[in-house]
């Protein structure tokens, strides 16, 4: 009996654990959901319950929750690991700037309610920027619930970390299809033609810069690859595509979709009206086709333009395991972290000369709402092509195959009732 009250008296002392997932969904967003709620559920002598926030902090602000363990006991959080996209569903809430702003206080009731000690966010940029202000404003009223992001994001642009999960199994696909994409253009090699594959990546061509390693040997295509963070001129471009030409029949040239003129302006505008999202981001699309229709104007060649779309952003079929690997392990680090007091962090990756990798925290108020670009000396003189710098980088984090469970034929995946 005494054994029974002592159990109890404990269990009240426990704090509870939330995570939620927030922004656009990769092939391995589950996967650090998957670390987070396993190192959760293997600290029962002091967590307690395992809450998943539906659709973010949006989903949480009306109670919509629902409890982790029964995942455990059923064999769907093994499954979790493989299945992309983002399991507990997104949002793309944007927090108020205004600390004093009524949500806040409805926020910790809620957290209060459910007796949250431990708050881990799976996202992005503005997902940081979340993590940002609830941690500051904690600390404002003195709360003592720990708050930790983890890192998730295909445009590998978060400062402060040497990679982000997601953009390695990103970055895989997009080589992967552009080397697939090349080989369908060379079948006609007897007549001038035109691809141009339009990738992900509004102001860091990351992704795009991945299109790299579908080379399999020197002056193969991807010839001509062109990023956000050079400025893109029309004319220079149609004279490169004229002289690539030349000696390659079958051309295929790869963009960012945020390619721009240096001012402002993306190319993408030049086509037509473009709209924006929540956070006031520009939803960019069309690039590819612009740049379809000049050259078909300008040097009448046969042409088309691929955008790779949001398949390239959560495919399970081109699953990095590097990918996979470090994104379980950074949301088991998170729950690590909390415990031992942290808060207001990201877990971040340093990286050693033989690619291995160091978990650590860094402060996110220093992270949320900056941009990693691709370093300047990686992309050639000339705007048009990436160097090796960027593909001793990029190699490491595309290493492995992962089975994905299937079942009649097709990938079988977990998914809410």
């Amino acid at each position: 009996m005494q054994l029974r009250i002592e159990k109890w008296r404990i269990s009240l002392m426990k704090k509870n654990v939330i995570v939620g997932q927030s922004g656009g969904p990769t092939a391995v967003i589950n996967a650090s959901l998957y670390g987070v709620v396993y190192e959760a559920l293997n600290r029962e002598d002091t967590l307690g319950t395992v809450y998943g926030m539906i659709n973010g902090i949006e989903g949480f602000l009306c109670d919509q929750v629902m409890d982790m363990k029964p995942l455990e006991l059923s064999g769907e959080l093994e499954l979790i690991k493989t299945t992309p996209g983002s399991y507990l569903g997104s949002c793309r809430y944007k927090l108020p700037e205004d600390l004093e702003d009524e949500v806040y206080p409805r926020l910790f009731e809620k957290f209060a309610a459910y007796n949250i000690g431990y708050f881990f966010y799976i996202g992005g940029n503005d997902s940081m920027d979340t993590v940002s202000k609830l941690s500051r404003y904690a600390n404002q009223i003195e709360s003592d619930i720990r708050f930790i992001g983890i890192p998730k994001t295909i445009d590998n642009d978060l400062v402060l970390t040497d990679h982000t999960p997601g953009f390695g199994s990103a970055a895989k696909y997009v080589a992967s299809t552009v080397r697939e994409i090349a080989v369908d253009a060379s079948v006609y090699d007897n007549k001038k033609s035109v691809t141009i594959v339009e990738i992900m990546g509004r102001h860091a061509g990351w992704l795009a810069a991945s299109s790299v390693l579908a080379r399999k040997f020197e002056g193969d295509n991807p010839v001509l690859i062109y990023l956000p963070e050079v400025a893109f001129d029309q004319e220079t471009f149609i004279e490169k595509v004229k002289t690539a030409l030349e000696t390659t029949p079958n051309l295929v040239v790869c963009i960012s979709e945020g390619i721009n003129d240096g001012n402002g302006t993306f190319v993408c505008e030049l086509a037509s009206d473009v709209g924006v999202d929540t956070f006031g981001h520009k939803m960019l699309t069309g690039s590819g086709k612009y740049l379809e229709n000049l050259v078909k104007e300008r040097l009448g060649v046969k042409v088309r333009s691929i955008e790779l779309n949001v398949c390239q952003r959560c495919s399970s079929s081109m699953l990095s395991k590097t990918d996979q690997k470090e994104a379980i392990a950074s949301g088991a680090y998170g729950v690590t972290c909390a415990l031992k007091g942290e808060t207001s962090k990201m877990i971040a990756f340093n990286r050693t000369e033989d690619y291995r990798i160091d978990y650590v925290t860094e402060d996110v108020n220093l992270i949320c709402n900056q941009e990693k670009t691709v370093p300047l000396e990686w992309i050639t003189n000339d705007g048009s092509d990436i160097g090796e710098e960027f593909i001793r980088y990029a190699t490491p984090l595309i290493q492995g195959d992962v089975s994905v469970p299937s079942e009649n034929g097709l990938p079988k995946f977990a998914f809410r009732k």
